[in-house]
């Protein structure tokens, strides 16, 4: 190993055994541990239940130093840092809801841990910061999983993503020269314009690119027409009743949505609860625990669930409506089937037109607008902001001045001094707010296309995730489109 810190890879390939039990690694586990462990920048695109965990985990537990891992969801930090101290594996977790003496301990011991588990916002949080500014705590690197976030929220949602390209260079102007922090980001489902962005906004110097098609050969995908709201409960109550007892998850778009069906699924008693970003923590990890441990068969959720949570014997995957986005599609479906059993994948989708049953345009129609919206108050605030500033003070006085930022950083128009400030640049190569717009409502447009195509539907993924030489004449043979011919 060119690390003269790292041992030989015989002695890795030990450690690995002694702390998952598996006896090799999975193309192409070795090839990104490898790149990790000689601080290597890297981009890894690999499906759902590929074990891409272990490849920035055990590099990470080899070192001395901390590795420090964003991650999006609170429930997905949990889990992972809750199997690695089952193994009694030093790593601690850092996000909003962790009382204030467990936060104070965790940052006082983070010279003796080697992952550290946190969101973006506890990341640039300042007394997070701080700590992680000090010279002396050697940081190896940066690990973004489920990166795809980064694109998908981080110009409205949580802007504090596209801040995180400037945590690199301002951490290394406080340790030691010759530092070195490698940044590699992780992800199921990059399309090449959200691996572009992945890129361009984390700022990966010469990555090594590791990309593995999304096709699951036993995961049978199936779009239904359903042509009134009631025809859309049957259709999911008759699934449900030809699968009794076996594990499975409804998404939903809405907590409300998640709630009013929970209740009509528990009236016809089925044993289920409703996920959704506004339960307690006691209660989200309540339901959790129920599902993985098959007291509850199934849970209503909305894309709040899931990520992370490692289930193997999830034999389906409703869409009771579809979502927004063909990303969020491949990573829900990609819950069932990860013991390699056959899964299914259905979505519900209204006719067409929207005449007989206009819930699903309407709720197109309803996010379309609020995305408009939000880049159009966006552009108005942006000429009021002056041309250089602090990001805390600019929130301050404008509401929404963090995604007026964001959305600024998006189009080329400013840039990041370091994570807190910022400086307004001459138009240039930049975009325009509604060029983003538009940019937008193309990728939503896509899952649109998906719902009504024809072709093989493995083959249309693999097309819109840029394997294209795989998907020229593919036809998977399984899926609902493939069947009808």
């Amino acid at each position: 190993m060119n690390n003269s810190e790292t041992k030989s890879w015989e002695e890795v390939r030990i450690a690995f055994k002694k702390i998952w039990g598996y006896d090799d690694f999975r193309p192409p586990q070795g090839e990104i541990i490898r790149s990790l462990l000689q601080k290597q920048d890297a981009l890894i695109v690999m499906p759902t239940g590929g074990g891409k965990s272990i490849c920035f985990q055990l590099p990470a537990l080899l070192q001395t130093g901390l590795t420090l891992v964003i991650s999006p969801l609170v429930a997905l930090m949990e889990n992972q840092v809750q199997e690695l101290r089952d193994r009694n594996l030093p790593a601690a977790l850092l996000h909003s809801e962790v009382p204030t003496p467990q936060r104070r301990q965790t940052l006082q011991t983070l010279e003796h841990l080697r992952l550290l588990y946190l969101s973006p916002e506890t990341l640039l949080s300042a007394q997070v910061w701080e700590k992680l500014c000090q010279p002396k705590l050697k940081i190896n690197g940066l690990i973004l999983d489920e990166a795809h976030c980064l694109v998908q929220w981080g110009e409205t949602f949580r802007p504090t993503y596209r801040r995180l390209g400037a945590v690199r260079p301002a951490l290394l102007k406080l340790k030691p020269a010759g530092t070195k922090i490698a940044i590699a980001a992780f992800t199921a489902t990059a399309d090449p314009a959200a691996q572009q962005t992945i890129q361009q906004v984390l700022q990966l110097q010469q990555p090594a690119v590791f990309k593995n098609s999304p096709y699951r050969q036993n995961l049978h995908l199936k779009v239904q027409t359903i042509w009134t709201p009631r025809g859309r409960r049957q259709g999911l109550l008759k699934f449900i009743q030809e699968r009794p007892k076996q594990a499975g998850l409804v998404y939903v778009r809405t907590r409300r949505d998640s709630e009013e069906l929970t209740q009509l699924l528990s009236d016809r008693g089925y044993a289920t609860a409703a996920y959704h970003a506004g339960l307690s923590p006691e209660e989200r990890r309540s339901i959790e625990a129920s599902w993985l441990s098959d007291k509850m068969p199934f849970v209503v959720c909305t894309c709040a669930f899931g990520m992370g949570i490692n289930k193997s014997n999830v034999r389906w995957v409703v869409h009771f409506h579809s979502p927004l986005l063909l990303s969020e599609y491949v990573q829900e479906v990609g819950r069932a089937g990860r013991d390699g059993k056959l899964s299914e994948a259905l979505t519900l989708v209204s006719e067409r037109t929207g005449w007989l049953n206009p819930e699903d345009k309407q709720r197109r129609e309803f996010f379309a607008g609020k995305m408009r919206s939000q880049y159009q108050e966006a552009q108005q605030l942006a000429s009021k902001l002056p041309p250089k500033g602090e990001v805390t003070a600019v929130t301050k006085q404008f509401r929404d001045g963090a995604v007026a930022l964001a959305l600024l950083h998006s189009a080329g128009q400013l840039e990041w001094q370091d994570p807190f400030n910022y400086v307004r640049r001459s138009v240039g190569k930049s975009r325009s707010f509604g060029e983003l717009s538009s940019q937008q409502q193309q990728v939503q447009f896509q899952m649109a296309q998906y719902l009504n195509t024809r072709q093989c539907r493995w083959q249309f993924l693999l097309q819109a995730f840029g394997f294209t030489q795989e998907a020229a004449g593919w036809r998977c043979g399984h899926c609902d489109n493939c069947a009808r011919r």
